[in-house]
Order: structure tokens, then C-alpha cells, then sequence
């Protein structure tokens, strides 16, 4: 009874092997690459974006210019935006998802620059930035002698 029982288990292993075949209406893959062409054309979507610098007149480029020069000191990681809507000269820092992470940099801009505020705005998709919790956690466990080398 025993060997019965081990050739049908042996058996039941053999069967790993095999293949997929999916069907699939052609009307999928039209709306797919449709949307792969939308999002080809057009990179853009709403957002929010810190809007720290607002002003008119001649100079109000050459302004803007040493704003912007002052502001990449301070936050060399966030994407600034000069734009002209008639008749202000405005610079527009970030591409913030949500009003919630942009909240959070104005917090940190405002003391610098106190005229700062949240804006709605067309943002370029922000890039995935790694968590750097991370890299903390793998620190700490180095300090407390936890090494995990193979």
C-alpha cells in the first residue's frame, strides 16, 4: 500500500510542467496601446506646487532670477518654474501629488521666503524617491554590531 501511495505522490510532482494560453478580445490591446500613446504625448498632470514669487514690471525678470539663484541654494532638490501669465512674473517651486507634501515643504520654505503659498498647478509626474528610512534601519544595525555579510 505504501508503494501505491509513493508512485501516485512521485506522479503528482511530475506534473510542474506546462504552458498558459490566454485569450484575449483585440479590443484590450487597442485601449492599451491607446493609452500608452495619451500618456506618450501629454507628461503632465494636476498637482500642487509651492509658489514662493510673484511680481510686475522691467524687472521683475532680473528679480526672479536672483530669487530663483537664492532658492536653489537653500533646496538644490526641488524643480523651480519661471512662467509669465499677463501680468505677473512667477516662480513655482515642486511637483507635489497632493496638497498634503506640499503642505510639508512650505513649512520648511516659508521662514526663507514669507510670502510662500500653496498653489494649484499642471506638475510634471515627481519621480519615485527611495524611502530613506531605509538606509537609516541598515545604519543602525551596523552601530549595534549587526552585520549581515554573507
Amino acid at each position: 500500500m505504501i508503494v501505491i501511495l509513493s508512485v501516485f505522490a512521485i506522479g503528482g510532482f511530475a506534473q510542474n510542467k506546462g504552458s498558459l494560453h490566454i485569450n484575449q478580445d483585440s479590443r484590450v490591446e487597442r485601449l492599451m496601446k491607446r493609452q500608452r500613446d495619451v500618456y506618450a504625448v501629454s507628461n503632465t498632470m494636476s498637482g500642487f506646487r509651492v509658489q514662493i514669487f510673484m511680481e510686475v514690471g522691467n524687472e521683475a525678470v532680473d528679480h526672479a532670477e536672483v530669487v530663483k539663484k537664492d532658492f536653489t541654494e537653500i533646496f538644490p532638490e526641488l524643480p523651480i518654474y519661471l512662467s509669465y501669465e499677463q501680468p505677473f512674473y512667477r516662480l513655482r517651486v515642486g511637483d507635489f501629488r497632493n496638497r498634503i507634501e506640499a503642505e510639508k515643504y512650505l513649512r520648511l520654505i516659508k521662514p526663507q521666503f514669507n510670502l510662500a503659498f500653496v498653489t494649484a498647478d499642471v506638475i510634471n509626474p515627481p519621480a519615485r524617491i527611495e524611502p530613506i528610512e531605509i538606509e537609516e534601519e541598515q545604519d543602525q544595525g551596523e552601530e549595534n554590531g549587526e552585520n549581515f555579510q554573507e
